[in-house]
């Protein structure tokens, strides 16, 4: 009996015995260093966590601050804001800055820039305060919000997170890129078009003032890359993995839609994200046409036109924009928001390149 167990044991392979000691050795060293490796890590991981507590429990300090500040303004009338100046609001957004939400102390910024706004300026400046409002209450009772709302308020009071979207390898359509600046940094906004997802992705990258960002995607030209989304409802913003090949000519062109359906598409947005600006959007067959003093897109099927906001009308693109319509409908890709549509990019209706409006 126990010379035929050996001998099975011997035809097929070494004897389990041999397999269970070697495997008790390897998976004890492997115990171990995964438990050195826990317990290495374990601080290092309760370290950044006691930071991040530390982190939101200044910026809820900060929003607590803010709503006063806020109510204070309202007490004492939008009056009180022009005799004032920027001095106060500066102030306020230093507050923002040592509570570490830099997203709040962005707005307040904006904010304290409205009075010289010119006509219109006190609506504008109650509607930012609503939204600076409505953003600090969400900051303080975020608990209570569904988890893609919730990401988008962190986002928006300046919490940063990972891209953690599953990637997404594309050609992906540069269809317009451009910078601003506020003197501190500047910002590089990328917009692309996936030809085989339709996906819209903006990328961001930064610079410090006076260098320009790094990210170097010539609009117009195709790039096989892979992206993957970050965190928060409805958010266009995504990350680049990795680049697969350098950007290369395309016929790709993004699909279009109606003034009326870009307006819906924002209004959409606004759903997901109170405090969104604008929304990528590309329109069909519109024509730019003069309206008083300023231009609109009019749709050449329909009765309907989008105004084209102040910052569309501040660039020379506007004139490239109505050279290459000539009266006739164009496409049109650019960002659509509360006070109009800024043109990035257009195509004629017949073969041709994008042309950049940025």
């Amino acid at each position: 009996m126990t010379d035929q167990g050996v001998r099975r044991t011997t035809d097929h392979g070494p004897a389990p015995a041999s397999d269970g000691a070697s495997g008790a050795v390897a998976d004890g060293a492997s115990d171990r260093a995964g438990t050195r490796l826990a317990v290495s890590a374990a601080p290092a991981a309760l370290a950044a966590l006691r930071r991040a507590e530390r982190r939101a429990e200044r910026i809820t300090a900060g929003a607590a601050e803010l709503e006063q500040r806020l109510e204070d303004l309202l007490r004492g009338g939008l009056a009180s804001v022009e005799r004032s100046g920027p001095a106060l609001w500066e102030e306020t957004a230093a507050r923002m800055v040592d509570a570490q939400a830099q997203g709040l102390a962005n707005r307040v910024r904006e904010l304290g820039a409205l009075p010289a706004a010119g006509a219109g300026a006190p609506v504008r400046l109650l509607e930012e305060a609503a939204l600076l409002h409505l953003l600090a209450r969400a900051w303080l009772r975020r608990e209570r919000l569904p988890e893609d709302l919730a990401a988008t308020v962190r986002s928006r009071v300046g919490l940063t997170a990972p891209a953690d979207g599953p990637a997404i390898r594309d050609d992906w359509l540069v269809m317009a890129r451009y910078d601003r600046s506020d003197g501190h940094l500047t910002t590089r906004r990328v917009w692309l078009h996936g030809a085989g997802s339709g996906r819209t992705a903006l990328l961001l990258s930064y610079g410090a003032a006076g260098r320009a960002p790094d990210l170097a995607l010539p609009a117009g030209l195709a790039v096989d890359a892979e992206l993957s989304a970050y965190p928060g409802a409805g958010q266009p913003r995504m990350a680049l993995v990795e680049q697969f090949a350098p950007p290369a000519p395309t016929t790709v062109r993004p699909p279009g839609t109606t003034t009326a359906g870009a307006l819906a598409r924002y209004g959409a947005a606004l759903r997901d994200d109170p405090w969104c600006e604008s929304v990528p959007v590309t329109l069909d067959r519109v024509v730019p046409v003069p309206d008083g003093d300023g231009w609109q897109l009019a749709d050449a099927d329909e009765d309907h036109a989008l105004p084209i906001g102040p910052a569309g009308r501040s660039r020379p693109g506007l004139w490239r924009l109505v050279a290459l319509s000539g009266g006739a409908p164009v496409r049109v890709f650019g960002e659509c928001g509360p006070r109009g549509f800024t043109p990035l990019a257009a195509w004629p209706q017949g073969p041709g390149e994008a042309v950049p409006l940025c």
